[in-house]
């Protein structure tokens, strides 16, 4: 399977906004650069006409300028490991990868091999649910990672005292890369992940926290099932959308047995915590 990279040439104060557009396009991952950015999607999902569209719409008001090639594998993963940075949540957690040292004044070190999956922390969804992960409760709970990219927030879970995990995505890749993350991380044996997505977890399992960072549509299709797997005063944090899409998750979560908690965003993303209604 191949990826494409998009090379946005464009003034840096719109790349927050252009990632937030990308982002709903289906493009997984970002770096931003001096010239602008570099997006990441996979080629099948790549359309031409969408680069257009969103170029498009801010001609008005910069120069903007498009250019993308197809990457293997390995060539991405190389240009990924050159331009990562450790990410750090609110003076908590910080994420790091292998070439880079410890910093002993975090509390909760996470290690990834960085590769193409969504989930490294530098997309503000991911560091919005970790920010919300440190104020919920995980001792000894089962929790669920819903499409689990490179298996970040399963991996904060369980730092943060969860007893058991399952993760799952539909990328061959983020799989095996979660997989390779939970080892180095030393996660217990028992931890699970598998490609597929919430039909092939079993009827009946029950958790007592799902981390659902998907996106809009994913997440108004499959709350009801979320809310299957969750048990009664359980945790749903759900992201993946942007703030103008808050009202139609909220509507979505009230109607499947839902109370909202509360809510943050960041530069036009937005994530909601909802708690199961006893």
């Amino acid at each position: 399977m191949n990826y494409i990279e998009l090379d946005l040439k464009v003034d840096p104060e719109f790349s927050e906004i252009l990632m937030a557009e990308l982002g709903e396009a289906g493009f997984e991952s970002f770096v931003e650069t001096d010239e602008g950015l570099l997006a990441y999607i996979q080629e099948e999902e790549f359309k031409e006409e969408a680069i257009a569209a969103i170029t498009a719409k801010y001609l008005d008001l910069t120069t903007i300028a498009a250019t993308w090639k197809s990457l293997e594998r390995r060539n991405w993963n190389e240009e990924w490991e050159k331009s990562y940075e450790p990410i750090e949540v609110n003076g908590q957690v910080r994420v790091r990868a292998t070439f880079h040292e410890p910093d002993p004044s975090f509390k909760y070190d996470l290690l990834i091999q960085p590769k193409m999956s969504f989930g490294t922390g530098h997309h503000e969804t991911t560091w919005l649910v970790m920010n919300e992960q440190l104020n919920l409760p995980h001792e000894r709970l089962s929790i669920m990672d819903v499409g689990c990219g490179t298996g970040i927030l399963a991996i904060l879970a369980y730092k943060l005292g969860a007893s058991h995990l399952l993760g799952f995505d539909i990328d061959e890749w983020a799989v095996e890369n979660t997989r390779e993350n939970f080892a180095m991380n030393e996660l217990p044996a028992s931890s699970e992940v598998f490609q597929g997505t919430i039909q092939d977890v079993p009827e009946g399992k029950i958790f007592g926290g799902v981390l659902a960072n998907i996106n809009r549509n994913i997440l108004l299709a499959e709350i009801p099932a979320y809310v299957a797997h969750l048990e009664p005063g359980g945790w749903l944090v759900t992201s993946g959308f942007y703030e103008t899409d808050q009202a139609d998750i909220e509507k979505c979560a009230a109607e499947n047995g839902l109370k909202k908690l509360r809510s943050n965003t960041r530069n036009q993303w937005a994530t909601v915590v909802f708690e199961k209604i006893k």
